[in-house]
């Protein structure tokens, strides 16, 4: 099946072998795969929004800093995959095997995990959000990151606010666990004005105030 062209980056692809492969960055937004082995991949700080993804091989995979929103896992293979600073919202698991699987600051947003197999909610390296947490954020902070998103490509990210035009505050919680208020209005002011290529996940922000 010829990939589909409307995102950047995403797959269309049914049995296939995908192993051993380095998808870092990776936009995959919408993409729909079936019964595909990625056992022993990298999806580090790639971005899995809407895609489809089920009764795939993933299997000792490594998703550092990557975000699967409304992403269906339904049926899939997550065993030995290794989990660190992963965002799971809205995320199909009906079915998806996490055994041995580890995880390290991993948050669960919004997702149904009483289907999923083998997923310790006990682990100290896992947080559950059974809805968007609710934080109190200053005025200033709160106008900083509207204005950022007046930059076309925070906005196209969708990584400040969400499909019904709110902030993002997980995200935005997670933000001031890596920076001070202060720094984190100084640095959204200055992506506002400088930032000049697509990105998919909030890591990319948070590099680029670091860099600030």
């Amino acid at each position: 099946m010829a990939k589909n062209q409307s995102v950047k980056g995403n797959f269309n692809y049914n049995n296939i072998e995908k192993k051993d492969k380095n998808f870092m960055y990776k936009n995959l937004r919408r993409s729909n795969c079936y019964n595909c082995n990625f056992s022993n991949s990298n999806f580090n700080f790639a971005s899995f929004r809407g895609a489809h993804f089920k009764s795939c091989d993933f299997s000792k995979c490594t998703f550092t800093w990557a975000e699967l929103i409304g992403t269906n896992l339904k049926g899939s293979n997550l065993k030995f995959a290794k989990f660190e600073n992963t965002v799971f919202d809205g995320v199909n698991l009906d079915g998806a095997d996490f055994k041995d699987a580890e995880f390290k600051n991993t948050i669960f947003l919004s997702t149904n995990t009483e289907k999923a197999e083998n997923l310790n909610l006990n682990d100290p390296g896992i947080k559950i959000f059974n809805e968007m947490p609710q934080i109190d954020i200053s005025e200033e902070l709160r106008t900083s990151v509207i204005n950022s998103m007046e930059n076309k490509y925070v906005k196209e990210s969708r990584v400040l606010d969400t499909k019904d035009g709110s902030l993002n505050l997980l995200n935005l919680m997670i933000l001031l666990e890596n920076f001070n208020e202060e720094t984190l209005i100084k640095g959204l002011n200055i992506i506002g004005n400088e930032l000049d290529k697509e990105f998919c996940t909030l890591s990319y922000i948070i590099k680029f105030i670091e860099k600030c």
